[in-house]
């Protein structure tokens, strides 16, 4: 049975994505594992290098290449990058490399961003070009180079996908053995008017290749940040997820007493992944007592003692999007006094925070961070904390970090994107004012050591934020009736 797309040549680009599939493919030798294939095979008993619909129906939806994230989408982004730039112009995208921890035992592939963003291709040993071929929106040329299909190897290594895949599944107009790479690149990329790229390493094939051409090049990553910082419905959709599960997982820990922190860092993995995320989205932060100071504490190997309070910041993953949450729980179930009336002013600022963020305010992220300041000395002061409106030197002790930080594939996420940008619809952000106080005779005794943060992913809306993590409860009642 031939392949739709075959059937779909007359359409539009835009309407051969849209409605490609790929039910069955006939027998190729990048597809063959025998020496008498059958002269048709089902997608579903090929190997590819990563999830597909006809493989993994429970993972994906149909024209889906990534969990949530369509093929259309994919080239929707390649697109609309291509038309940004100036006529003749490559984007040059690498792939990341598999990285070893020791000896012969690897870290899990997580793909580069820019390259998952604009590709959804999760393979090492990958270089993706985009050619703005002419001044429509529709006038990009996708290359791929990728590793061919070897059964040998693969038996080794797992499956990945190869070249006829790359066109037929990933929508490369143009599949390239990467193997063949240095031979071909030059010859391709000198027919470009300028390349976008962020240089790698001059040990890598591309790498050389790029230093040996006198084309104009400049940095791709600001090209990218503009479209990445702005998320879709598809990828909201997935954050909202990734901090449901996330915030139910959470508040099901704080029912519970936990003597170890690795104990409350293992669950959250398992309850993470238990609950159909990919897993944690990062190192999590499980922080009992006066570790909670330490803003990123990821030891996780001491005690939860009863009469402290632990910080925990973690999220988990769906479809490479992220949630990124913290809360504050006391290790018994009640706060003492002294801890519900620090608690209840970072949540008072936090909550009033939340609200500037929509993109009727016109605030930036450094402006709800100087907002956040002035709501922590009003508060802390009202608590006895003395000379916070006339010494800059002891709010920073107290609240040493930013208010907030972009959020999306990465959890720190387009990395250069300044905060001072207004925010706008589709902006993903933190907030999370904290209060780590130090052991230090300059601040009311009673609050010494402790250490408070709490911390929502949101996305901004016109009028209103939309709130991805708020199933982790925060509120002083909800929390102690937990238990």
């Amino acid at each position: 049975m031939r392949l739709v797309r075959a059937a779909l040549r007359h359409l539009p680009k835009y309407q051969q994505i849209n409605n490609r599939s790929f039910q069955t493919l006939r027998s190729h030798r990048s597809y063959a594992t025998s020496a008498n294939p059958p002269s048709s095979v089902s997608a579903a008993d090929l190997d590819f290098g990563q999830p597909v619909y006809e493989t993994h129906p429970h993972m994906l939806k149909p024209g889906e290449i990534t969990p949530g994230i369509t093929a259309q989408e994919y080239y929707d982004r390649r697109a609309a990058l291509a038309h940004s730039l100036p006529a003749g112009s490559m984007v040059v995208l690498n792939s990341a490399q598999l990285q070893y921890r020791s000896g012969a035992v690897f870290f899990p592939f997580r793909q580069e961003s820019n390259f998952l963003y604009l590709t959804g291709f999760l393979e090492p040993d990958s270089i993706a070009i985009i050619h703005k071929t002419g001044d429509l929106l529709n006038d990009v040329t996708f290359h791929l180079f990728c590793r061919p299909k070897d059964p040998r190897l693969e038996q080794w290594s797992g499956p990945w996908s190869g070249l006829r895949a790359a066109e037929d599944v990933f929508n490369a107009d143009v599949a390239h053995d990467i193997s063949k790479a240095t031979q071909t690149l030059p010859v391709l990329l000198r027919s470009a008017s300028r390349i976008y790229v962020d240089l790698p390493p001059v040990t890598t094939p591309l790498g050389t290749t790029l230093r040996s051409l006198k084309t104009p090049m400049s940095t791709l990553q600001p090209h990218v940040n503009s479209f990445r910082a702005i998320k879709s419905q598809a990828e909201i959709a997935n954050m909202r997820h990734a901090g449901q599960v996330s915030g139910r997982a959470i508040t099901s820990a704080m029912r519970r007493p936990w003597k170890f922190e690795k104990d409350l860092h293992n669950y959250l993995d398992y309850a993470f992944t238990q609950s159909g995320l990919s897993g944690p989205a990062y190192v999590p932060v499980v922080a009992g007592g006066r570790r909670g100071r330490m803003i990123h504490y990821v030891h996780n190997t001491s005690t939860c003692d009863k009469g402290d309070t632990v910080l925990v910041d973690a999220g988990g993953e769906y479809g490479f999007y992220i949630t990124d949450i913290t809360r504050t729980w006391p290790v018994n179930g009640k706060f003492t006094a002294a801890q519900k009336d620090l608690y209840s002013a970072v949540l008072k600022v936090q909550r009033r925070c939340v609200a500037l963020c929509r993109a009727s305010a016109g605030l930036s992220l450094d402006e709800i961070h100087r907002a956040t300041e002035s709501g922590l000395r009003e508060e802390l002061t009202k608590l006895g904390f003395e000379g916070l409106n006339h010494n800059d030197s002891l709010m920073d002790a107290l609240f040493p970090h930013h208010v907030g930080h972009y959020i999306g594939l990465d959890v720190h996420d387009v990395p250069g994107y300044g905060r001072s940008v207004t925010l706008k619809k589709g902006h993903c952000v933190t907030i999370e004012p904290g209060v780590y106080v130090p052991d230090d005779e300059r601040f009311p005794k009673h609050f010494r050591g402790m250490a408070v943060r709490i911390e929502d992913s949101l996305c901004v809306d016109d009028d209103s934020p939309i709130v991805l993590s708020t199933e982790a409860v925060k509120e002083v009642e909800d929390i102690e009736a937990l238990r």
